[in-house]
């Protein structure tokens, strides 16, 4: 048996889980049997609706407000997230939040470059820094990070700059935390969405698979890591369509 088994009841953070993927994947972890720990940021109503569907499926969730911009209130989330629930310990962190921007490299002001880093790099690192010690000394622990499809690539993309760099930041921050944490019990993934059904932007014409891609399928992803044993570390998991390769 595994050390993890010894686990009757867990908990799940989800960043940014408001609505969309964010929700989608709340929802799921929670029909996974994880108590939830909606987090939100402005969107106070529709985090209220995700914790909802989280309870439809015979769980606790809470809703808990952040600004992940800010690394204090960043860690803060996480010790919250890990104390909402008696009995259930935080075993999964799920860091979806980030914001997008589309704007030519040389027009991107300073507010934008940082604020890009900011909720996409720097506020994985702050809630990733405060799970880490929890869920090693517990023997368990997912972490998935979201990255961006061809994040890695290293292809050229003037007009998202500051968005693509933060993301491979995020890769190599999850190979690293991977690395580090190897035979803990704990794993550090990543998914990295390409066009999705609640993109921004929906070039389907540069995608082989001729389609966006669903938030159903993005969780699935999610899921993959969050259920698989830790032997499954340091990996990035694309759901692309074939997009970028």
């Amino acid at each position: 048996m595994s050390r993890e088994a010894g686990i009757a009841r867990r908990s799940a953070l989800v960043t940014g889980a408001a609505r969309g993927i964010g929700r989608g994947l709340a929802v799921a972890l929670a029909r996974e049997g994880y108590d939830v720990a909606v987090h939100y940021h402005r969107s106070h109503a529709d985090a209220l609706e995700t914790a909802r569907q989280c309870r439809e499926a015979g769980v606790r969730a809470a809703v808990l407000r952040a600004d992940l911009t800010c690394a204090q209130q960043a860690r803060a989330l996480v010790a919250e997230a890990d104390e909402a629930f008696a009995g259930a310990p935080l075993a999964a962190l799920v860091n979806n939040v980030g914001n997008y921007l589309r704007k030519p490299l040389l027009d991107t002001t300073d507010e934008e470059w940082h604020d890009l880093l900011t909720s996409n790099l720097s506020a994985t690192f702050a809630t990733c820094q405060a799970a880490v010690p929890r869920l090693r000394g517990r023997g368990f622990g997912r972490i998935v990070n979201f990255g961006y499809a061809g994040a890695t690539s290293l292809v050229a993309r003037p007009e998202i700059v500051p968005y693509v760099v933060a993301k491979a930041g995020v890769v190599q921050l999850s190979r690293s935390l991977a690395l580090l944490l190897a035979g803990s019990g704990v794993s550090v993934n990543v998914v990295s969405p390409g066009v999705i059904e609640t993109s921004v932007r929906q070039p389907v014409e540069q995608i082989p698979a001729g389609r966006v891609g669903t938030v159903d399928e993005v969780v699935e992803a999610t899921l993959h890591f969050v259920r698989s044993s830790d032997y499954v570390t340091g990996q990035v998991l694309e759901v692309a369509g074939g997009w970028n390769l």
